[in-house]
C-alpha cells in the first residue's frame, strides 16, 4: 500500500471514530415545545435538562395530583420513567391509585424527623396544605381542617422503597421544603436535576442547602419558571 493510500485509510478511521464519539445536537425543546401537564414551564425544563432520556428514576415530593399540573407525568407516560411519590393529604392516594398505578403513592409528611405523627393542616384548597396553621391566599385566611399524618424523611423514604439512586427531584411542600432538605443526604442519592419551589421566605435556606453539598442553581431557567428553582451537581 502507497504512502497516500495508507494517509487516506488513517484519515477514514479517524473521521469514522469521531462520527461515533460525537453527541446528537441538544433539541431546543424549551423552544420549540409545549407543556401538556405542568402547572408553569417545569415540564419543558425537565424535558430540556434531560433531552428526553427514558427510563430514569423520580421522587415527587408534594406530589398532589397525579396528572393535573403534575411535573412528573410526562416523565412517567411519555418517556418510561419510574418513581415514587409522596403527600401529607390523604386524599390524593386514591387518585394516584387509580390514574397512576404504577407509580407507588405514599402518605407522609416529609420533614427531618421519621416515625412520629404530626400535625398538617389540609386547606380547602388542596395543594395549599402546609404545616402551617394560619395561612392566607389571595388576601384571605385559608379554611384548614387539621389532621395527624405520619412523618418521614426522604432517607427513610427511599429506603423503604428500595431505591439507590434518583435522576430527578421534585419538591413542591409549601415552604417546608428546608425541613425536608435537612432529612435528605443529597449527596448519597446525587439527582441529576432538582426542581424545587422557593418563595421568597425560605430561599436562602434552600440556597444554602444546596451550596453546602455542591450544587449549583441553573440560572437559565429562572425566567421561564418564577415558582421554583432548578439545581444540578457542580462538575469535578
Amino acid at each position: 500500500m502507497t504512502c497516500g493510500r495508507v494517509a487516506r485509510a488513517c484519515l477514514f478511521v479517524v473521521f469514522a471514530l469521531a462520527a461515533c464519539d460525537a453527541s446528537p445536537p441538544r433539541r431546543d425543546i424549551l423552544g420549540t415545545e409545549k407543556k401538556l401537564y405542568s402547572q408553569f414551564d417545569e415540564e419543558l425544563i425537565i424535558r430540556d435538562f434531560f433531552q428526553d432520556r427514558r427510563d430514569g428514576v423520580f421522587l415527587d415530593v408534594g406530589a398532589a395530583d397525579p396528572t393535573v399540573n403534575n411535573t412528573t407525568y410526562y416523565l412517567e407516560k411519555h418517556l418510561g420513567w419510574t418513581g415514587v411519590a409522596v403527600d401529607a393529604a390523604p386524599d390524593y392516594g386514591i387518585l394516584w391509585q387509580t390514574q397512576r398505578p404504577r407509580t407507588p403513592f405514599a402518605n407522609y409528611l416529609v420533614t427531618d424527623h421519621a416515625g412520629t405523627m404530626d400535625t398538617f393542616y389540609k386547606a380547602g384548597i388542596r395543594t395549599l396544605s402546609s404545616t402551617q396553621k394560619d395561612r392566607e391566599w389571595d388576601g384571605k385566611k385559608l379554611d384548614a381542617e387539621e389532621i395527624q399524618v405520619p412523618s418521614i424523611t426522604l432517607n427513610r423514604l427511599l429506603e423503604d422503597q428500595g431505591i439507590e439512586r434518583l435522576d430527578f427531584l421534585s419538591m413542591d411542600i409549601e415552604e417546608s421544603e428546608p425541613q425536608a432538605l435537612a432529612g435528605f443526604d443529597i449527596q448519597r442519592f446525587k439527582p441529576a436535576l432538582v426542581c424545587i419551589e422557593a418563595v421568597d421566605r425560605v430561599r436562602p435556606k434552600i440556597q444554602a442547602y444546596f451550596d453546602a453539598h455542591g450544587y449549583r442553581r441553573i440560572d437559565r431557567y429562572l425566567e421561564r419558571d418564577h415558582a421554583n428553582w432548578y439545581f444540578e451537581p457542580v462538575p469535578e
